[in-house]
């Protein structure tokens, strides 16, 4: 994934995180997905074991939520406001970042999501 797109979402969970809503951790992301209530997915590529978090892209194609891998689970942490890092966060309701998402979320989305699925085989 391009840099600038790994700061865009940065800034994409830093703006939900103040005026949206974030779930946070592989469970909780999990149970958004499977829900139908998750409006992106980003998951940190830097957690080990890898097993963890490698559910996660199949299933938000299944759901065709967009997913974004970041190279960092404490910087995603930081991110999303919390003290520690994190695996990987799902935004539940958009707040100010909606038209971000958006552009986000358009072709630019899917073919991240197919260089991030190589990059774990």
């Amino acid at each position: 994934m391009a840099d600038d797109q790994i700061e865009k979402v940065y800034e994409i969970v830093e703006i939900v995180k103040t005026s949206g809503k974030l779930k946070k951790g592989t469970n909780e992301v999990t149970k958004a997905i499977e829900k139908g209530i998750a409006k992106l997915v980003a998951y940190a590529s830097d957690v080990n074991p890898k097993e963890v978090v490698m559910h996660l892209e199949p299933l938000c194609k299944d759901k065709e939520v967009p997913c974004f891998a970041v190279p960092s689970k404490t910087e995603l942490g930081t991110a999303a406001g919390l003290p520690v890092g994190t695996s990987a966060i799902a935004v539940i309701q958009e707040g100010d970042a909606k038209k971000q998402i958006q552009k986000m979320s358009g072709k630019d989305g899917k073919e991240t999501r197919k260089e991030t699925r190589e990059e774990w085989i």
